[in-house]
């Protein structure tokens, strides 16, 4: 009896191997020839071609404005949102009065020849900062007006303002600088040192100021706006104020498994399929891969023993089409060599 019991368990087993491979001989047969030559998948998301550029306050302050909403074109340096700056723009006045004071005490002291042409150079730095500061205005301006719809709106004409303001104001320093270090040059009187003072205040209060304007730092599109006027921003909030990324041209930032690590490479051809487009692929290429194997990032809570390490993947899109950043999509890395 015992020997008939081993015969049928013996009999059911080899069934069920020989059914097993038949599976799977259906299998690989109903699939198409192309997908037998991935070598590996990873689920990833799709962003933009610069990655999310997440913007928050330098510094703690009430938000007075918020200038610009999702979907909003902007150029490097564009403000963006200004927080409130009543006490900055008090420090500013106060150096200002104390300037002219300090300037007419100045001018009624005759100088000598080489500290006239001291006083000169000064001066020049002094009006130059400010030309720097008003052509800073001026941009503003000009971004906000182009924002509105304002046809006539120059900003690159303004951008190019500015940048020459601000090449004249170092020029004016070095020249200044290179005065001070001659030898037959005097060191300021008393009553030129109290100007020199207070226009020292005056740029350290334009200073502060402009920290109260959160500027664009890349030429993009703003994908997310978390800020709202009257809340109190602070640096390293729990959400980023603004979201900002160039979307002219998209990538997919991948998990691959450790265990491929080895079978990619940069320049390799992929298939990314979203998943908001089923059906439909998008060509690519492997851009960069991690030197860093790390847990995924899309684990959650404890890590488990089954949980895999990964390694970052980076893939240009050739044509991303519609697709849109934050999509999921799974790439899958061909055998094919490396483009070049």
């Amino acid at each position: 009896m015992i020997g008939i019991a081993f015969a049928c368990v013996a009999c059911a087993l080899a069934a069920i191997s020989v059914a097993a491979e038949e599976a799977a001989r259906a299998v690989q047969q109903s699939q198409a020839p192309g997908e037998r030559s991935w070598q590996a998948v990873a689920p990833g998301r799709v962003e933009p071609v610069s990655g999310e550029i997440k913007i928050a306050a330098p510094i703690a302050g009430v938000i007075r404005e918020v200038l610009v909403k999702a979907g909003d074109k902007v150029s490097v340096d564009e403000p963006l949102i200004r927080l409130a700056d009543r006490e900055a723009r008090a420090r500013i006045d106060s150096a200002e009065a104390q300037i002219a004071l300090r300037k007419r005490a100045r001018n009624d002291q005759a100088p000598s020849s080489k500290a006239g042409d001291r006083r000169k150079a000064e001066d020049a730095v002094a009006d130059a900062k400010k030309e720097a500061v008003d052509a800073r205005a001026a941009f503003d301006r000009t971004a906000l007006e182009r924002r509105r719809g304002r046809a006539d709106a120059d900003l690159e004409a303004a951008q190019a303002a500015l940048v020459r303001a601000q090449d004249r104001a170092k020029q004016a320093r070095d020249d200044l600088r290179k005065l001070e270090q001659e030898s037959a040059t005097p060191l300021p009187t008393q009553t030129e040192g109290q100007l020199n003072i207070a226009r020292a205040e005056l740029w350290s209060a334009e200073a502060a100021a402009e920290k109260l304007t959160i500027r664009a730092p890349i030429n993009g599109t703003v994908l997310q706006v978390n800020a709202k006027a009257g809340e109190v921003a602070v640096p390293g909030g729990t959400q980023p104020l603004i979201v900002l990324g160039d979307i002219s041209a998209l990538r997919v930032r991948a998990e691959l498994d450790e265990r491929d690590f080895g079978e990619i490479k940069i320049g390799q051809a992929v298939l990314v399929r979203p998943d908001a487009f089923r059906g439909r692929e998008f060509a690519g290429k492997v851009a960069f891969i991690a030197p860093l194997v790390e847990p995924s990032r899309t684990s959650r809570g404890q890590r488990n023993q089954t949980d895999v390490d990964v390694v970052e993947v980076v893939v240009d899109l050739t044509e991303p089409g519609p697709l849109a950043v934050g999509m999921k999509a799974d790439v899958y890395f061909r055998h094919d060599t490396a483009q070049h």
